[in-house]
């Protein structure tokens, strides 16, 4: 039953790693321990949140909906389980870098990434299913955002920073695009069961891919030149922008249900986030850290969660409804952003960077609680 999917190993794997890299990371933050050997723990930490933890998640869904896409049967058994071994050897050996050193790390935490792709594009094209080869693209930007990092490391060009922006930005994108679609449609679903005289979302439409347009500009910008005003006013529009589009879906309607409503959360987050991100670059108000942080812990923390509880109550046979449990992790990671983005005003930066991070770690540890056995394929 646990190698039956590709979301069940790593959606777990990726809810873990949450939860454990991120205290690893504070006490190296307040303490000053090193992590990561050959890389900078900030550097470290960035790395693992968007080619760790981020990637893993990322892999749970698509091997999930690709098997939908193309009409292939899934990655399963013992090759989903050399896919995982995989990925978690890239995790230890980015801890083990210091003493295998920064090449063979690169090599085996750079393999996980190529082997992903391979095998997605061979389904892809196995199926003929060729209008799903930008997803082959973004799992090659992820690879060539990782290989970036890794030249960092190994002192071969200081592009570490640049890496670690493009593995954001790229998340973001696919947040902008698939949630674009998730959102709507699980609330015109939601609307028409639970509230049938509930006015439905706005349908698709050409102003839908005009906003995209922009946000794709201003997500682009912000990763290649997050300084310039260029980048600041088109952020700013991206913010808007699909600031717009969330407004049309709506949201409040589905506030009973937080398993539809934590999806309109993650998708204010990106806004918010570009918006921040937009008007620091003119008035300089906030450190730029709180908006990278309201678009990593923000929009990537909560649709993570959004969809990976969504994904394992469905495809596991439950009620598609959250409970007590559930709420309880939307709630905390909320609060680890809200935390995150505030700390650097905070006269205790270190303790609310502390809190957030805990919030975080325990809403991961949580979902890995709860969700655990369902994923397993342990019956209650």
């Amino acid at each position: 039953m646990f190698l039956a999917a590709g979301f069940r190993p790593f959606f777990l794997l990726a809810a873990l790693w949450a939860a454990l890299a991120v205290p690893v990371w504070l006490a190296a933050y307040e303490h000053g321990y090193a992590v990561g050997g050959a890389l900078p723990a900030v550097v470290w930490h960035a790395h693992e949140m968007i080619y760790g933890f981020g990637l893993a998640a990322v892999t749970g869904f698509l091997l999930t909906a690709i098997p939908n896409w193309t009409g292939r049967l899934p990655l399963r058994g013992a090759r989903l389980a050399l896919l995982a071994a995989l990925w978690l050897a890239g995790r230890i050996a980015l801890l083990l870098s210091g003493t295998i050193g920064a090449g063979a790390a690169a090599v085996v935490d750079l393999a996980f990434a190529a082997v992903l792709a391979a095998v997605v594009a061979r389904e892809v094209a196995t199926a003929r299913s060729f209008h799903n080869l930008p997803v082959v693209v973004i799992l090659i930007v992820l690879f060539a955002g990782n290989l970036l990092v890794h030249l960092h490391a190994l002192d071969v060009a200081y592009t570490a920073a640049l890496g670690n922006r493009i593995g954001v930005a790229t998340l973001l994108l696919l947040i902008a695009l698939i949630g674009g679609r998730l959102v709507p449609s699980f609330t015109r679903n939601w609307l028409a069961k639970m509230r049938p005289d509930e006015r439905a979302p706005v349908a698709h439409s050409i102003l839908d891919w005009a906003c995209l347009a922009i946000a794709a500009a201003g997500i682009v910008a912000w990763a290649a030149a997050p300084d310039t005003l260029a980048a600041s006013v088109l952020a700013l529009a991206a913010g808007v922008a699909l600031a717009v589009r969330l407004a049309r879906w709506r949201g409040f309607a589905t506030m009973q249900e937080p398993l539809v409503f934590v999806l309109h959360a993650g998708y204010g987050w990106l806004a918010l986030g570009l918006l921040l991100a937009g008007l620091n670059g003119f008035f300089d108000w906030l450190p730029a850290g709180a908006a990278l942080h309201a678009l990593t812990v923000g929009a990537i923390g909560t649709m993570t969660l959004a969809v990976m509880t969504r994904a394992s109550l469905g495809h596991g046979g439950r009620p598609l409804t959250a409970g007590a449990g559930t709420l309880a992790i939307y709630l905390l990671v909320s609060l680890a952003a809200v935390l995150r983005v505030l700390s650097p005003l905070s006269a205790q930066t270190l303790i609310v960077t502390a809190l957030a991070g805990l919030a975080w770690a325990a809403a991961f540890a949580l979902f890995a609680l709860l969700y655990g056995p369902l994923l397993v394929g342990i019956k209650r």
